[in-house]
Protein backbone atom coordinates (compact mmCIF):
# COMPACT_ATOMS: atom_id res chain seq x y z
CA UNK A 1 0.00 0.00 0.00
CA UNK A 2 1.17 3.53 -0.54
CA UNK A 3 1.84 5.95 2.31
CA UNK A 4 -1.31 8.01 1.77
CA UNK A 5 -3.60 4.96 1.72
CA UNK A 6 -2.00 3.55 4.88
CA UNK A 7 -2.38 6.84 6.74
CA UNK A 8 -5.97 7.27 5.52
CA UNK A 9 -6.90 3.74 6.65
CA UNK A 10 -5.38 4.45 10.06
CA UNK A 11 -7.08 7.85 10.26
CA UNK A 12 -10.47 6.34 9.39
CA UNK A 13 -10.10 3.66 12.08
CA UNK A 14 -8.98 6.36 14.52
CA UNK A 15 -12.16 8.34 13.70
CA UNK A 16 -14.40 5.25 13.94
CA UNK A 17 -13.14 4.19 17.39
CA UNK A 18 -12.48 7.27 19.58
CA UNK A 19 -12.86 5.16 22.75
CA UNK A 20 -9.52 3.50 21.98
CA UNK A 21 -7.63 6.80 22.31
CA UNK A 22 -9.69 9.37 24.23
CA UNK A 23 -8.50 12.95 23.99
CA UNK A 24 -5.84 12.26 21.36
CA UNK A 25 -5.82 14.53 18.31
CA UNK A 26 -4.91 13.19 14.87
CA UNK A 27 -2.09 15.74 14.60
CA UNK A 28 -0.47 14.07 17.62
CA UNK A 29 -0.49 10.77 15.73
CA UNK A 30 0.55 11.74 12.22
CA UNK A 31 3.74 13.46 13.38
CA UNK A 32 4.88 10.17 15.00
CA UNK A 33 4.54 8.06 11.86
CA UNK A 34 8.02 7.46 10.44
CA UNK A 35 8.98 5.47 7.35
CA UNK A 36 9.83 2.52 9.62
CA UNK A 37 6.42 2.68 11.28
CA UNK A 38 4.73 2.89 7.87
CA UNK A 39 6.49 -0.28 6.78
CA UNK A 40 5.30 -2.14 9.88
CA UNK A 41 1.83 -0.61 9.53
CA UNK A 42 1.66 -1.90 5.96
CA UNK A 43 2.44 -5.44 7.15
CA UNK A 44 -0.13 -5.16 9.96
CA UNK A 45 -2.76 -4.09 7.40
CA UNK A 46 -1.81 -6.69 4.81
CA UNK A 47 -2.07 -9.54 7.34
CA UNK A 48 -5.50 -8.48 8.60
CA UNK A 49 -4.53 -6.80 11.87
CA UNK A 50 -6.75 -3.72 11.41
CA UNK A 51 -4.28 -1.54 13.35
CA UNK A 52 -5.51 1.42 15.36
CA UNK A 53 -4.17 3.76 18.02
CA UNK A 54 -4.53 2.61 21.64
CA UNK A 55 -3.87 4.89 24.59
CA UNK A 56 -2.85 3.06 27.75
CA UNK A 57 -3.69 4.45 31.23
CA UNK A 58 -0.01 5.34 31.81
CA UNK A 59 0.05 7.55 28.69
CA UNK A 60 1.75 5.10 26.34
CA UNK A 61 0.51 5.52 22.80
CA UNK A 62 0.55 2.27 20.80
CA UNK A 63 -0.30 1.19 17.29
CA UNK A 64 -2.13 -2.12 17.95
CA UNK A 65 -3.88 -4.85 15.97
CA UNK A 66 -7.58 -4.32 16.64
CA UNK A 67 -9.13 -6.93 14.33
CA UNK A 68 -12.07 -8.63 16.07
CA UNK A 69 -10.29 -12.00 15.89
CA UNK A 70 -6.62 -12.88 15.85
CA UNK A 71 -5.54 -12.18 12.24
CA UNK A 72 -6.11 -15.23 10.01
CA UNK A 73 -2.83 -14.70 8.17
CA UNK A 74 -0.95 -15.04 11.47
CA UNK A 75 -2.38 -18.28 12.82
CA UNK A 76 -1.08 -21.84 13.09
CA UNK A 77 2.35 -20.74 14.30
CA UNK A 78 4.25 -21.91 17.36
CA UNK A 79 5.50 -19.31 19.83
CA UNK A 80 9.16 -18.77 18.84
CA UNK A 81 11.96 -20.24 16.73
CA UNK A 82 13.42 -22.21 19.63
CA UNK A 83 10.10 -24.06 19.90
CA UNK A 84 9.96 -24.46 16.12
CA UNK A 85 13.45 -26.01 16.05
CA UNK A 86 12.61 -28.43 18.87
CA UNK A 87 9.46 -29.67 17.18
CA UNK A 88 10.25 -32.89 15.34
CA UNK A 89 6.91 -33.77 13.71
CA UNK A 90 4.24 -31.70 11.99
CA UNK A 91 6.17 -28.45 12.19
CA UNK A 92 4.18 -25.27 11.61
CA UNK A 93 5.24 -22.82 8.90
CA UNK A 94 6.96 -20.56 11.42
CA UNK A 95 6.75 -18.82 14.76
CA UNK A 96 4.89 -15.81 16.09
CA UNK A 97 7.91 -14.09 17.67
CA UNK A 98 10.13 -14.48 14.60
CA UNK A 99 7.40 -13.28 12.25
CA UNK A 100 6.71 -10.22 14.41
CA UNK A 101 10.41 -9.41 14.75
CA UNK A 102 10.94 -9.76 11.01
CA UNK A 103 8.31 -7.08 10.44
CA UNK A 104 9.47 -4.67 13.14
CA UNK A 105 6.64 -5.25 15.61
CA UNK A 106 6.23 -7.03 18.95
CA UNK A 107 3.66 -9.36 20.46
CA UNK A 108 1.27 -7.71 22.90
CA UNK A 109 2.08 -8.03 26.57
CA UNK A 110 -0.54 -9.25 29.02
CA UNK A 111 -1.05 -5.63 30.13
CA UNK A 112 -1.59 -4.47 26.54
CA UNK A 113 -3.95 -7.34 25.82
CA UNK A 114 -6.07 -6.73 28.90
CA UNK A 115 -6.30 -3.02 28.15
CA UNK A 116 -7.31 -3.71 24.54
CA UNK A 117 -10.18 -5.79 25.92
CA UNK A 118 -11.49 -2.76 27.85
CA UNK A 119 -12.27 -0.93 24.58
CA UNK A 120 -13.96 -3.83 22.77
CA UNK A 121 -14.41 -7.56 22.63
CA UNK A 122 -11.56 -9.31 20.85
CA UNK A 123 -10.69 -12.99 20.33
CA UNK A 124 -14.11 -14.40 21.22
CA UNK A 125 -13.53 -17.26 18.73
CA UNK A 126 -9.73 -17.23 18.49
CA UNK A 127 -6.79 -16.78 20.84
CA UNK A 128 -3.53 -14.84 20.62
CA UNK A 129 0.00 -15.60 21.75
CA UNK A 130 1.34 -12.83 24.01
CA UNK A 131 4.83 -11.89 25.14
CA UNK A 132 5.93 -14.57 27.59
CA UNK A 133 8.19 -13.94 30.60
CA UNK A 134 11.59 -15.61 30.31
CA UNK A 135 11.00 -17.64 33.49
CA UNK A 136 8.08 -19.40 31.78
CA UNK A 137 9.73 -19.61 28.39
CA UNK A 138 12.90 -21.30 29.71
CA UNK A 139 10.69 -24.11 31.02
CA UNK A 140 9.18 -24.68 27.57
CA UNK A 141 5.95 -22.77 28.08
CA UNK A 142 4.35 -19.78 26.42
CA UNK A 143 1.29 -17.64 27.21
CA UNK A 144 -1.81 -16.84 25.21
CA UNK A 145 -5.08 -15.03 25.88
CA UNK A 146 -8.64 -14.93 24.66
CA UNK A 147 -12.06 -13.68 25.69
CA UNK A 148 -14.81 -16.14 26.60
CA UNK A 149 -17.99 -15.74 28.66
CA UNK A 150 -17.38 -11.99 28.93
CA UNK A 151 -14.02 -12.56 30.67
CA UNK A 152 -10.40 -12.28 29.52
CA UNK A 153 -8.43 -15.45 30.15
CA UNK A 154 -4.67 -15.98 30.35
CA UNK A 155 -3.49 -19.51 29.58
CA UNK A 156 -0.27 -21.45 29.10
CA UNK A 157 0.71 -24.04 26.55
CA UNK A 158 3.88 -25.64 25.29
CA UNK A 159 5.66 -23.06 23.13
CA UNK A 160 5.85 -25.60 20.31
CA UNK A 161 2.07 -26.00 20.10
CA UNK A 162 0.06 -24.39 17.33
CA UNK A 163 -3.60 -24.29 16.45
CA UNK A 164 -5.69 -23.07 13.54
CA UNK A 165 -7.51 -20.63 15.80
CA UNK A 166 -4.44 -19.24 17.63
CA UNK A 167 -2.53 -16.34 16.14
CA UNK A 168 -0.89 -13.25 17.51
CA UNK A 169 -1.54 -9.54 17.85
CA UNK A 170 1.21 -6.96 17.56
CA UNK A 171 2.04 -3.43 18.57
CA UNK A 172 4.42 -0.58 17.93
CA UNK A 173 5.25 2.05 20.53
CA UNK A 174 4.50 5.58 19.30
CA UNK A 175 5.68 7.29 22.49
CA UNK A 176 3.92 8.73 25.51
CA UNK A 177 1.44 11.55 25.92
Amino acid sequence: MDKETLQENLRQRWLDHPDRHPGIQWDEIVTRISAEILEALDWMEQTGGEPDILLLPDGQLLLVDCAPESPADRRSLCYDNLALEKRKKNKPAGSAVATATEHGVRLLTEEHYRHLQTVGEFDVKTSSWIETPEAIRTQGGALFCDRRYGHVFLYHNGADSYYANRGFRTYLMLGTI
